[in-house]
Parts: C-alpha cells; structure tokens; sequence
C-alpha cells in the first residue's frame, strides 16, 4: 500500500539533493591580487563614498553663486472705506486705490563673478581633498595586503615547524616502543609540538584578523571566511633618488595641491568681499489706480542706494586676507611636513633593505642548514632533543625576521609612492 506522505517526502528528498549538489559544485572564490584589491577599495569603501559627495555639495554651491536676485513683487492698497462713509468732506483721507510695485536690485562689483570664482576654486580643493583621501586608502590597502601575505607566511612557517616536530615525536614513540629512548624523552617531544601548535593557532588568529582588516578597507560588508588574496610580496632594487622624490611630491601630492588651490580660493574670496562691500541700486517701478470719487492712474518709476557710511564690509575683507595668509603659514608647514615624511620614509627604506639582505645572505641559509643538520643527528641519537629544538627555534626566528623584512620592506616601497604622490596622479 501507498504511503500517503510519500510524495512531499520525495519532493524534499529531491530538494536536499539539488541543494547539496550545488554546495557540492560551488566554486572557491579567487584569490585577490593587490590591484583587485585597490580597484575594489576605490569603488566599495563606505568613507571613500561618503567623501566624493563632497563634489555634488561643491556643484551644488557653484549652481547657487550663478543665480541672480530675484525680483521682489509688491501688491497694496490704501485708503480703503472700513467705515462706509466714501470719500466726503467728512472723511478726507482720499479715495480709495490699489498699486502693484516691482523691485529689482543691480548688484555691482561683479559679485556674482566673484560668488561663482569661489565656489569653482572650492570645488577643485574638494577634488583635491578627495584625492588625497583616496592617496591614503591605497596606502592602506597596500599595507593591510603586505599584512596578509606576511601573515600567511608565518603560518606556513609555524605549520613547517610543526609538521617537523609532529615527525620527531612519531619517531620518538616509536623508539619507546622498541626500547631504545626514555619515556621522559618522548613527552617532552609532545611538550614541544604543544607548544608549535599553539603557533599555528596563533598565526591563523592572526591571518584572520589582517583578512578581516583587508576585506573591511575593500568595502565588503560580509567578512568571507574563504576569502584569500595572491601574488608575491613586493621586492624592488632600484629607486628614485631622494631628491628627485621631494620635486615630486612638490609636484603630485594632493593635499599641497589642495592647500595651494585654497590659496586660490582665498585670494578670489577678498575680491569677492570688496566686491561686496560696493553698494547695490534697487530700480522700481509702480502702477498705481484711484477709485471710488476719483478716478486716476498713474506710474512711478524709482531709484534707491544705501548710503555706505558705517558697513563697507570691512570685517569680511580683513577676515579674508587673513585667511589667505593662514593658508600661507599652512602651505609652508606642510612642504616642511612632506620633506620629513620623505626623509623618514627613505631611511625606513634603507634600513628594511640593508636588513633584509643581511638575512638573507648570511642567517637564512645557515639557519636552515643547522636544523636540517640537528635534526639528522637528533634522529640518529647523535643529539639531545634540547639542541634540536634550539635549532628549530633558531631556524624559526631567523625565518620569521626574513618574512617580517620582506613585509617591511614592501611597506617602505608602498610609504615612498605615498609619502611622494607617485601612487596617485593628479
């Protein structure tokens, strides 16, 4: 007999199996190069984004100076009869009318010139501010990827030390077994390979958090557990000279750029406040009918100017000019705050360059020599446990000071192409 529920039990039976296929079939995203990475950043981080609406507000502002007054419309009227009496001898306030008036104001001194001359100058500061910004977030995306790969790097090297010493104790029990090495021996091996284990546990900790840090930067809102990123960390020899690196900073760093484009701004800002401070004719003009007893009509035709006795706007001009020179004094702080980034950078470099040769021309392959060696003679009980595993420690110390070299060396090369605008052409 048939089952009732038989089929809804087959239809989810089914629909488990396409599931598990396509968990099955799904594909391991790739790995992320450094120029993935970047491009992403460029076009994902929730900062970079909310910076660039820094442009729509500038254009937003330019639109605002290109605008012209309005036209101010007056409608009245005058003499109206509330008591019902008319226009008699009685009531000699006149006879009732209306007007319409229109005010137009004649600005002078080309302010909305000036109004629009500022609001471009701003706008490029902006763009320059934006790109500034952007030169700091591939500098952080550069380093958080150098992170990455030195973090992966240590993890294989932890996992290679353990990997070792997980041999030497299989070896070590097995010459307990036969009678040939002392129990004591093979417990301190597994004290040894607790201790290497806990170095993986710690490296992967420490690769998740820089994949983390990574996939933050990028604008990816999801932290993927199986995200990876390829490609070798970076190795140069030959550079720019240090001098030739300060001409172009003077050059291509945006926020001297920036600094020196709200120059700009400031000095077209006092023109705008004299501007400002010349006075404005108001023509009018009036149509104005009587009714009730008397009839007329008539137009008026008007010329008013305030009288610049007190207000020229001399405050606003003083504050500009002042402006314009703070921005001197900050131009000048920030060349001399360039020439220093570039000299500090430039002696990270060398410094993370010499280290890193000496590494590896005379301890890397010396290192791993010795506990290749040590570790031949430990399995032949010709050494104790203690000199193998000061080998090893030897070996993974100089190992973890060539990878930390490579990193940081790789990150004084990114630090240069900041420091001196390369990475970001304006």
């Amino acid at each position: 007999m048939r089952h009732p529920n038989s089929q809804p039990l087959r239809l989810a039976l089914l629909l488990c199996c396409f599931q598990t296929a396509a968990i099955l079939t799904a594909q391991t995203p790739a790995p992320l190069t450094l120029d993935e990475a970047v491009r992403e950043a460029l076009e994902k981080n929730l900062s970079l984004l909310a910076e660039k609406f820094n442009l729509t507000v500038a254009d937003a502002r330019i639109i605002q100076a290109r605008l012209r007054p309005n036209p101010v419309f007056t409608a009245g009227l005058d003499y109206q009869d509330w008591l019902g009496t008319g226009f008699t001898t009685a009531n000699q306030a006149g006879p009732g009318e209306y007007n319409f008036r229109l005010d137009y104001i004649l600005e002078r001194g080309a302010k909305r010139e000036r109004r629009i001359e500022v609001a471009q100058n701003a706008r490029a500061v902006a763009q320059l501010q934006l790109l500034n910004t952007t030169r700091q977030l591939v500098l952080d995306v550069e380093s958080a990827f150098v992170d990455v790969q030195a973090a992966k790097e240590s993890l294989a090297l932890a996992e290679e030390n353990l990997r070792a010493l997980n041999n030497v104790v299989e070896i070590n029990a097995t010459r307990v077994k036969a009678g040939d090495l002392a129990q004591v021996e093979l417990i301190r091996s597994r004290l040894a390979a607790l201790q290497f284990r806990n170095s993986v546990r710690t490296a992967e900790v420490r690769l998740r958090t820089a994949k983390a840090r990574l996939q933050m930067l990028i604008g990816r809102l999801i932290i993927a557990p199986d995200f990876d990123v390829a490609g070798p960390i970076r190795r140069e020899t030959a550079l720019t000279p240090e001098t030739d690196l300060r001409a172009l900073a003077e050059q291509k760093r945006p926020d001297l750029l920036a600094l020196r484009r709200d120059q700009a701004r400031s000095q077209a800002d006092i023109r705008l406040q004299l501007a400002q401070g010349k006075i404005d004719y108001t023509l009018s003009a009036q149509y104005h009918h009587q009714y009730d007893n008397a009839h007329g009509d008539s137009l008026g035709i008007f010329f008013s100017a305030p009288l610049p006795v007190f207000n020229r706007n001399q405050g606003e001009v003083e504050r500009a000019r002042q402006e314009s020179k703070q921005i001197e004094a900050r131009i000048r702080a920030l060349e001399s705050t360039i020439g220093n980034e570039i000299a500090t950078a430039y002696l990270q470099y060398s410094a993370s360059r010499n280290l890193l040769e000496g590494v590896e021309n005379t301890m890397l392959a010396e290192a791993r020599e010795v506990r290749e060696i040590t570790e031949y003679s430990y399995r032949r009980g010709e050494a104790s446990l203690l000199e193998f595993l000061d080998a090893t420690r030897a070996f993974n110390e100089t190992m973890q000071a060539y990878n930390d070299a490579r990193a940081d060396y790789a990150r004084s090369l990114f630090l240069l192409d900041s420091v001196s605008g390369k990475a970001v052409n304006p």
